[in-house]
């Protein structure tokens, strides 16, 4: 449904989201290995994540990256959206030029219908929504470890 950089940011932001009330910062390696991505690969959707404004960065010992927004006001349409375009096909489905929409074909407005529809719950869906509050904290596992 979209791409692997997409399912990382996605990823990301549920462990963020899950950790927020605790107000630390995640390390990005700690978010890399909590998410089964690789760290280098982490780090740049991290920084994309936080130019985009989801999420917020400090440096140094403590730092690290935490949630900017509440979970329920971050949709799972406007985080796909930052990192996959939304295909737009020009071509007609019943031929092969382009689309004339101020004369449609047959199958034009139930086309656009079912696009319509596979993008619709991806824009009602946010964050909040998918978390899962029994997933095992890297910032419980940080301080097991006694390396806050």
């Amino acid at each position: 449904m979209f791409g692997r950089t997409a399912d990382y940011a996605l990823r990301a932001l549920l462990l963020l989201a899950r950790e927020r009330q605790s107000g630390f910062y995640l390390r990005a390696d700690e978010i890399a290995d909590a998410t089964g991505a690789p760290r280098n690969y982490t780090s740049k959707v991290l920084g994309e994540l936080a130019r985009a404004g989801f999420i917020a960065s400090s440096r140094g010992p403590t730092g690290g990256f935490r949630l900017l927004r509440p979970a329920n006001q971050i949709t799972i349409g406007a985080v796909i959206d930052r990192f996959d375009s939304p295909v737009n096909n020009p071509r007609c489905l019943n031929g092969n030029g382009p689309c004339n929409p101020k004369q449609p074909c047959a199958a034009h407005q139930r086309w656009k219908a079912v696009l319509k529809a596979q993008r619709e719950p991806l824009d009602r869906t946010t964050i909040e929504d998918l978390v899962d509050r029994r997933v095992a904290s890297p910032l419980l596992a940080r301080a097991a470890a006694g390396t806050s």
